[in-house]
């Protein structure tokens, strides 16, 4: 298995673990320190910074045009940076969606899917949290 590969699945699981603790363990004394904290999202952005400081410029391409960012995401290395910035902003935001119910008094059991959605499919997930939010509001 090549070093890419590697950082995937540990940066796969790290998130995983905190959505595992967000859906199972919302109110459980490690979620608030390993998730709640940042801990975990600020991990996998620390992740993203290295990787994006040491591979910059390496790949071809650019953001300038589709056809570009079609070009810079054919590097291994580009693509892991790409998913693991992903992981980090889903991981937040789904976070933020449980907070956020906590604090409307909204139940866990209505957050949840809402959360998988954004664990899943992330802009999806967050629209329906906020069309959740409102007609729960």
């Amino acid at each position: 298995m090549n070093l890419p590969e590697q950082i995937f699945l540990i940066a796969n699981s790290i998130a995983l673990i905190g959505w595992v603790l967000l859906v199972f363990a919302p109110r459980w004394a490690w979620t608030a320190r390993l998730v709640f904290s940042g801990a975990i999202p600020l991990l996998l952005a620390a992740s993203y910074v290295v990787l994006m400081m040491s591979t910059f410029g390496q790949a071809e391409g650019g953001f300038g045009s589709l056809a570009e960012v079609q070009l810079l995401f054919r590097s291994e290395w580009a693509v892991l940076t790409g998913w693991i910035h992903y992981l980090a902003f889903d991981l937040f935001i789904g976070t933020w969606e449980l907070r956020d119910a906590q604090s409307r008094g909204i139940g866990h059991a209505w957050v949840v899917p809402c959360m998988l959605l954004t664990f899943l499919l992330g802009p999806f997930g967050l629209l329906a949290y906020f069309a959740m939010r409102r007609w729960r509001g």
